[in-house]
């Protein structure tokens, strides 16, 4: 066995670097399998809903649209909040009622754009946010100088989009959307870099598992808003 590769022959700094290496890897795995299981769930649920006209119509015809649209967001804000003063399983749980949420309020995209075009932007997305995500992880660059801008961008899409609610400007959608892809683009890449630096080797497990969970909603809010900034532009309408 070659010098190194066994802990019996390594100093005690590099069994300890090989320790949190190990442990850096287990975690991003779980904010990982998290963020996969949660896009999932999602898709499951906007899948089911888009095949019931009745469901569409209860949940887009009805007052319960503004609680398919607000209540997400309200979960996000309650787990940011409440996060240190829950338990790691109510934490999870309240991620998987968010991604099922979420299911319930993209379903519409089942019914505006084909159901090929829409396969072919997620994997779009998934191998972009994948690359992304990579650079992130690897990087060597500290990116936090990027994240006041992505920040100061993200707010200025979000009141561009309240505007043009009013304006019906396509001319603006098109600048929104490209401008989204962008933000998220480089969200991603400064999220997994931010996420991967909570990790601390001392965490007990309740802390190691809830500090998952944020990690995997921050990947998860990425990925599903540079999807759908991508499907902006390459999704297939069915009016078309």
């Amino acid at each position: 066995m070659a010098f190194g590769t066994d802990r019996r022959y390594m100093s005690r700094a590099q069994a300890e670097a090989a320790g949190i290496d190990v442990g850096l890897r287990q975690y991003m795995l779980r904010v990982y399998n998290y963020m996969a299981s949660g896009l999932a769930l999602t898709g499951i649920v906007a899948l089911m809903v888009a095949a019931s006209p009745g469901a569409l119509h209860a949940i887009y015809q009805t007052p319960l649209r503004w609680v398919v649209m607000f209540a997400p967001l309200a979960l996000v804000f309650f787990l940011g909040a409440r996060i240190d003063r829950m338990q790691a399983s109510t934490a999870q749980a309240l991620f998987w009622v968010y991604s099922a949420l979420m299911g319930l309020s993209l379903a519409f995209i089942f019914v505006v754009y084909t159901g090929e075009s829409i396969a072919r932007v997620f994997f779009i997305t998934g191998a972009a946010f994948a690359g992304l995500s990579l650079y992130g992880y690897t990087t060597r660059r500290d990116l936090s100088a990027f994240g006041t801008f992505l920040i100061m961008g993200l707010v200025g899409i979000l009141i561009a989009g309240l505007v043009n609610v009013f304006l019906h400007s396509t001319q603006l959608q098109f600048v929104i959307s490209a401008a989204g892809v962008l933000v998220f683009a480089g969200l991603t890449a400064w999220d997994t870099q931010r996420i991967k630096e909570m990790y601390w080797e001392s965490d007990g497990y309740e802390i190691a598992a809830k500090k998952a969970v944020m990690g995997a909603l921050q990947l998860y809010l990425d990925f599903i808003n540079l999807f759908m900034f991508m499907l902006q532009f390459l999704g297939v309408r069915r009016d078309q």
